[in-house]
């Protein structure tokens, strides 16, 4: 009986699964509303905002600051300020090793920027949150920076605008965290002593101390669409009253409904929104 015997080396794939996979990696997104993959670079060029359901991806405090301040230029205040780690805290990491990574990775010290700039050619100062440096969470130096661009707004007799993104307080500085959200609720009476406009912007998440403190304490307060705006998490609530809570009751479409929120402002119409409320306030 004859057999068949093949002569050529079986059909090789020109290119490997592993390059193959680090050619396209990084190239797509999936929505975490409608569950739609999109292309990265359209998302880029559409600010971050699904092109199919308008769901509003997060943003870091960077690009925030480039979209809201004319030309993408600011001056930066208090960069250099990074916490002393109180407590010494550990838990699965060091906190110390924490912030060195956080640093490393974001070319941050903390999760706060402090900018001088101008929104439609009125000067202003802007605080942007970065929820990618511990999860966006208020320590000493947030507290710290957000208390010294108040009195900055103050003395400068400009408009200060906060946009906050945050998991809340931190719980690796303890007391120490809880502390700022007095502290920053006094700087802010201060600056409406001064009868200067505050506008505070809550984008998704904007959660614990810092919506206990100065993300609902604006003249005006606005959200970005779909937002989660909270306190406490939903289970933590649910469990403490005993009741079911309704659907989205921690969106900003709800709080907005239920007077929590003066407006909910797409993430493209934000600066224009801005610039005509300061233009309101300050005429």
């Amino acid at each position: 009986m004859a057999w068949f015997k093949r002569d050529k080396d079986s059909i090789q794939d020109p290119v490997p699964p592993e390059e193959r996979r680090v050619r396209t990696e990084g190239m797509w997104e999936k929505c975490a509303s409608c569950r739609k993959i999109i292309w990265k670079k359209d998302l880029d060029a559409n600010w971050q905002v699904c092109p199919k359901c308008d769901h509003h991806f997060k943003l870091s405090a960077v690009r925030r600051l480039e979209l809201l301040l004319d030309d993408g230029i600011w001056n930066e205040h208090d960069a250099n300020l990074s916490s002393t780690d109180p407590l010494e805290f550990t838990d699965t990491r060091a906190y110390k090793q924490r912030l060195i990574d956080a640093h490393k990775k974001l070319g941050m010290r903390d999760a706060i920027i402090t900018a001088e700039g101008r929104i439609e050619g009125r000067p202003a100062i802007v605080c942007a949150m970065e929820f990618g440096f511990i999860g966006g969470s208020m320590g000493a130096v947030v507290g710290e920076k957000v208390t010294r661009a108040i009195e900055l707004a103050t003395s400068k007799r400009e408009p200060l605008v906060i946009v906050s993104c945050s998991g809340g307080a931190r719980m690796m500085e303890g007391t120490t965290s809880l502390m700022q959200l007095a502290k920053v609720s006094g700087a802010l009476s201060r600056l409406d002593d001064a009868r200067l406009p505050y506008i505070s912007v809550l984008t998704d998440p904007t959660t614990g101390g810092v919506t206990a403190s100065y993300a609902m304490l604006g003249d005006l307060n606005i959200a970005e669409p779909g937002a989660l705006i909270g306190f406490a998490g939903p289970r933590v609530i649910e469990q403490t009253i005993r009741q079911k809570l309704p659907a989205g009751f921690q969106r900003s479409e709800f709080l907005l409904q239920h007077g929590f929120l003066d407006a909910i402002v797409p993430r493209k119409e934000l600066k224009a929104y801005l610039a005509n409320a300061l233009n309101f306030f300050l005429s």
